[in-house]
């Protein structure tokens, strides 16, 4: 959320701005889409680089993949610095709701560019989406 003001002088008053991201997913992932699409998951992770960190409760997130899009409220946020401490909190269905151990885990968010080195230095970002 950003904050915007309204009018001038002593009258003005501060307005929460909630903004609007587009987020891609890979065509590889489509599953990823499909579960969000139809609500069977909830919770989007990313590793927390600075842009994912400006996402905030409020804020829409728009997902695509393949040219289909999807919109989804962010009703939470939080960080975490690795995924074991991630995984404390959550269970991983609700994450990723075709796997079913960590190790499955560890693998998928690794297939992304870079993660392994993203997740060390910039931890997890969660969404919890509406």
């Amino acid at each position: 959320m950003t904050l915007a003001r309204a009018g001038a002088g002593r009258n003005t008053k501060s307005v929460m701005v909630n903004k609007i991201y587009k987020l891609k997913i890979r065509a590889v992932d489509r599953g990823v889409f499909d579960a969000i699409k139809s609500g069977r998951k909830k919770i989007e992770t990313r590793a927390a680089i600075e842009n994912y960190r400006k996402i905030k409760k409020g804020d829409t997130v728009i997902f695509v993949c393949e040219g289909k899009k999807i919109k989804r409220k962010v009703v939470n946020v939080a960080l975490y610095k690795d995924i074991g401490v991630l995984f404390k909190n959550y269970k991983i269905k609700d994450v990723f709701p075709s796997l079913k151990k960590i190790s499955e885990v560890r693998k998928m968010y690794y297939s992304f560019p870079n993660y392994r080195e993203k997740i060390k230095k910039f931890g997890l970002i969660i969404l919890k989406l509406k």
